[in-house]
């Protein structure tokens, strides 16, 4: 089961996508869809058919961010986090090797592998919860057992 946990940036990225949606791209479909009908045999009509197709893929995204917006829980940043890891952290970890990684810790709608955006719900981030600098971490994966050296906690992104 999904963590109702999101940060305030990715719900106005599901709302952003829920309006725009709804307000831009479902009504040109619609359209193109009532132009291809006009033209007369809908059954070898390729417009007509991937424009319905496409609008019940749309209905169906909708449908899906009108319920979880509704699900979901905006946790916004609170002074009282410094120093620890918690939901919405930005976390940089090191190994025995020296290998740094960087991770924020997310909710299961705002994953974003490209941008190092882990889900509260996986082991990395379970590890982390609740650690401070200079902690080590033992983190499960299907390899064996990993450590990691917790290096620093931000709030705010890791400038390069």
């Amino acid at each position: 089961m999904k963590t109702n946990l999101i940060t305030r940036a990715g719900w106005h990225k599901l709302d952003d996508e829920l309006k725009h949606l709804w307000k831009v791209e479902r009504p040109a479909v619609t359209q193109a869809v009532s132009e291809a009908a006009a033209l007369g045999d809908r059954s070898e009509n390729a417009e007509y058919i991937y424009g319905k197709k496409r609008l019940r893929e749309i209905d169906r995204r909708v449908r899906y961010l009108m319920k979880r917006l509704e699900a979901v829980k905006i946790i916004d940043y609170d002074p009282r986090q410094d120093g620890k890891v918690f939901f919405g952290a930005w976390v940089e970890l090191e190994n025995e090797a020296g290998e740094i990684a960087r991770y924020r810790i997310v909710g299961p709608d705002e994953i974003d592998t490209k941008n190092n955006h882990i889900t509260i719900d996986s082991p990395m981030a379970r590890a982390l919860i609740g650690k401070q600098v200079d902690d080590e971490v033992q983190v499960r994966t299907p390899s064996g057992v990993k450590e990691w050296y917790v290096n620093h906690i931000r709030y705010t992104p890791f400038e390069d």
